[in-house]
């Protein structure tokens, strides 16, 4: 009877699922960002591979952040927990002064570095992930109640989300909300908290809605985009005559039509459509089983993490990566309203996909913990006596 070896003192117990996963649908990326992007890239800059050494230089700089998480260990993040929360309040805040933020289609989201463009919104949604699984894994005891548990959570997400409304990325704003109503739930805060805060803010969510007149046209074109074909409509009538006319087979890599200047934001927020155009119904099953597969993995290292921060901290990041993917396919079908969500490690964006691979890396880190069957977990942050760091 052969005995597996133990792993050597200092190694990292790699989950082989997930890291391909996540690695095939960088691959994935790339080579779509250049099948939609070379036209308009030739066009607009004079060079075919301008957006895709972009892309590769992000998806290196993901690499990098990914190892060096996955090395670093997630436990050693709940000591960073509130220096990040602060980062990102403050890189939220310049991005609204002129002059440091970047204006772009009518939003304000970016920061302009050199070689590189960073959104502030990706970086807090991580921050955001890492402090609430590390304040509700401290607090645990205290939870289900509304001073201690509830209460402070909400008005630091609130801060939050109002700052990406200012921009305006209603999408983000939204997924901060999301993630932070899961963790809630799954940390055992009162159900009637929740429900009601729910009911409260859904007047203000309907206000920031009526209010904003981008806002109403897009829910206008999400209900009925035909009678507003060339107008209101345009992005969802051609995404979905793109998806549409793939088929089973697709019309080969590089073949696609839309991407020839009839679908706006075709290597960005409507990839998914050149991929359904391109590839058909066969490409974007495996599109989908490959993040079916990320989404199974993270829930199972998040059910096996030997504690609290662990559990909520896996929890966290598959919720974003889950989010970002259903709500940008959604969108893509016609079946949500447009939210400017990437679709995660496909879409171009340099700061969306360095920044997701860096939450793989984490993601990566809390699954080399969860050997073995669903076990109890200690309510500690840190790990107990006889785990290693």
């Amino acid at each position: 009877m052969s005995v597996k070896p133990a792993p050597a003192p200092g190694a990292v117990r790699l989950d082989p699922l997930l890291l391909g996963a996540v690695l095939a649908l960088v691959s994935l990326g790339l080579v779509m960002v250049y099948s939609a992007s070379a036209v308009t890239a030739e066009q607009r800059y004079g060079d075919s591979f301008y957006f895709l050494k972009r892309q590769a230089v992000a998806a290196v700089l993901g690499l990098l952040a990914m190892a060096f998480l996955l090395k670093l260990g997630y436990r050693r993040l709940a000591r960073l927990s509130y220096p990040l929360l602060l980062t990102a309040f403050v890189l939220l805040v310049l991005v609204l002064i002129p002059g440091i933020g970047v204006t772009a289609g009518g939003a304000r989201r970016w920061i302009r570095l050199p070689l590189y463009s960073l959104q502030p919104a990706e970086f807090a949604k991580l921050a955001w992930v890492v402090y609430l699984s590390y304040s509700l894994a401290k607090k645990r005891e205290k939870v289900a109640t509304f001073s201690v548990g509830f209460l402070p959570h909400v008005l630091v997400g609130g801060v939050l989300i109002l700052l990406c409304l200012q921009q305006p990325d209603f999408g983000s704003a939204v997924l901060l909300l999301t993630v932070m109503f899961l963790l809630l739930f799954a940390a055992g805060a009162k159900l009637s908290y929740l429900v009601g805060s729910v009911l409260l803010a859904l007047p203000l969510g309907y206000h920031a809605i009526a209010s904003s007149p981008y806002r109403m046209k897009r829910i206008q074109a999400f209900l009925d985009p035909w009678p507003h074909r060339h107008d209101l409509g345009y992005q969802v009538a051609e995404s979905l005559m793109s998806i549409g006319s793939g088929g089973v087979t697709g019309l080969g890599l590089g073949d696609g039509r839309q991407k020839l200047f009839f679908l706006p934001e075709a290597h960005t927020d409507f990839i998914f459509s050149i991929i359904g155009e391109e590839l058909g119904l066969i490409g974007v099953c495996v599109l989908v089983a490959l993040y079916g597969v990320v989404l199974w993995r993270g829930v199972r290292a998040s059910l096996r993490a030997p504690e609290t921060f662990g559990s909520y901290l896996a929890l966290g990041v598959t919720a974003v990566i889950g989010f970002q993917a259903v709500v940008n396919m959604s969108v893509a079908m016609g079946m949500l309203p447009t939210k400017g969500l990437t679709l995660p490690f496909v879409s171009y964006g340099g700061s969306s996909l360095t920044l997701l691979m860096a939450a793989a890396g984490v993601l990566l880190s809390v699954s080399a913990t969860a050997e073995g069957p669903v076990r109890p977990r200690t309510s500690s942050v840190v790990p107990p006596r006889g785990v290693p760091a």
